[in-house]
């Protein structure tokens, strides 16, 4: 029930991830926010997406084909002007892979398998950040 996330509505999220599968569940999870979605199907595919619109927000796999997403994240952080909030998507919930993902420059780590409601908590949790980058 999408009625309880107007906040999240309008909101630009860019979806980096090579899982055809995880993609479907995610446009699943976020069909009825209201957010306006895109999909990267590898590092590389990101990387071009935001140089032609910079989004609000990235979820980012790790594992992917021409970029991971380490290398996807340096690259976009190596840009100049707006910067998107990254976060970051993995198999693995090591405390060394989240240091890796928020020394790259990420802002925030989810494990999966991803579920709706922390899907949901995480983006939620960011809003403020978002708001803040929106005024800047």
């Amino acid at each position: 029930d999408g009625d309880d996330m107007p906040q999240l509505a309008g909101i630009d999220l860019l979806v980096a991830e090579d899982s055809s599968v995880n993609r479907f569940l995610i446009e699943r999870f976020l069909a009825d926010t209201g957010m306006r979605l895109r999909f990267a199907h590898d590092g590389g595919q990101a990387v071009d997406m935001v140089d032609q619109r910079v989004p609000d927000v990235i979820l980012m796999d790790m594992s992917m084909p021409v970029l991971s997403g380490i290398e996807a994240t340096r690259e976009i952080r190596s840009r100049p002007g707006a910067q998107p909030l990254i976060v970051a998507l993995t198999a693995n919930a090591f405390d060394e892979d989240r240091q890796a993902c928020l020394d790259a420059g990420m802002n925030d780590f989810l494990t999966k398998p991803i579920d709706r409601a922390r899907l949901l908590e995480c983006l939620t949790r960011l809003l403020p950040q978002v708001a803040e980058a929106a005024e800047a």
